[in-house]
């Protein structure tokens, strides 16, 4: 058994130290081992202390004494070019902007095993899964749920146009006038499930009533200052838009014309929207793109309702679900939706 001899403090520091300057984690680990045998302890002792094992500490302190400071370097260095490049990095970047049955195959979403094995027909390199998962972190891939879109029938051109047209409605607003985004949202009594934190071993329950009820929200955001409206029904028809309307018409009631921008939902044209419409002529309504969610702010808002109410929610009652929506919503009304000012988070009531 290799012993190495006992050697001073200032000795062991050096080596570490020199250890440390490599940048290499396996020579540091291994000038550690060296060091401590150096200063008294027993193999056994030091695979306890660095959680190795005790071949590994023989191992090391017999390079060490056949070799001396070359015993500790990583011979993996003159193994040849690596496989891991940034070729085979961009081919694997490649892949993840498509889906397995472009290359044949019957599963329509990704995984490691399958990643190396497209990886290994379009390179010839066959690495490990442990290694795919190296690649996956150097280019900061995540494992997230796709976004389902459809695509607007109206072209790129006229799409532009409209969009355009409403960005500069908002940037030339005058100061008697209103611009606000519209949009309805359904609040589920069967809770939205979501992702969260749970101890190792463990699975969290979200207890369901089974039976689904439904409630809605009509809702508008200030495109200057932010102010949430919003008005609550059973159904979601004509009657909520309408009432929505009637509400932004009582709160704006010194602005000369309401712009109301909204998406093409068939109780935003229907025929008691029209009459509305004429008993409300300061209302003007301004349409998106067919199938263009994003453009409407007010989405983020439910984002932030469903986050804070809806997901994986515990309430045995539409009532009681409506009652902490009605409250979220009150909460968040006087904040500003301006850019990098944070809103604290809801506690409930005592």
């Amino acid at each position: 058994m290799a012993r190495v001899p006992r050697k001073p403090k200032a000795w062991r520091k050096a080596l570490v130290r020199r250890a440390r300057k490599t940048g290499c984690p396996i020579t540091l680990s291994r000038a550690q081992i060296v060091a401590s045998a150096a200063g008294g302890r027993q193999p056994p002792e030091i695979a306890d202390l660095f959680e190795v094992a005790r071949s590994h500490v023989h191992r090391t302190l017999e390079s060490f004494e056949a070799k001396g400071w070359l015993g500790l370097l990583d011979g993996r260095a003159n193994n040849g070019r690596r496989k891991i490049d940034d070729t085979y990095c961009a081919v694997v970047e490649g892949l993840l902007e498509q889906c397995p049955r472009d290359y044949g195959y019957l599963r329509p979403t990704w995984t490691r095993e399958l990643l190396l094995v497209v990886a290994d027909e379009q390179t010839g390199v066959r690495v490990s899964v442990s290694a795919m998962s190296k690649v996956l972190s150097r280019l900061h891939a995540r494992r997230g749920r796709p976004k389902p879109v459809v695509s607007c029938p109206l072209s790129d051109r006229q799409k532009r146009r409209r969009l355009a047209g409403i960005r500069e409605l908002i940037a030339t607003l005058p100061c008697d006038e209103v611009a606000v985004f519209e949009d309805e949202v359904d609040i589920h009594l069967n809770p939205k499930i979501g992702l969260d934190w749970m101890n190792c071993g463990t699975q969290k329950f979200v207890m369901t009533p089974g039976k689904n009820e439904k409630a809605y929200v009509a809702g508008t955001l200030d495109a200057r200052e932010g102010t949430v409206l919003w008005v609550g029904g059973v159904v979601k028809d004509s009657s909520l838009f309408v009432a929505m309307l009637e509400r932004l018409d009582a709160h704006y009631r010194r602005a000369r014309r309401i712009h109301v921008i909204l998406d093409n939902y068939g109780i935003h044209s229907s025929k008691v929207a029209d009459e509305a419409l004429h008993r409300l002529p300061r209302i003007q309504l301004h349409f998106l793109p067919p199938y263009c969610p994003d453009h409407n702010r007010i989405e983020r808002l439910w984002l932030d309702l469903h986050a804070n109410v809806t997901r994986n929610h515990k309430h045995a009652t539409l009532v009681g679900l409506c009652t902490e929506v009605a409250a979220f919503l009150d909460h968040i009304s006087p904040w500003q939706h301006a850019a990098n000012q944070s809103r604290p988070p809801m506690r409930l009531a005592a």
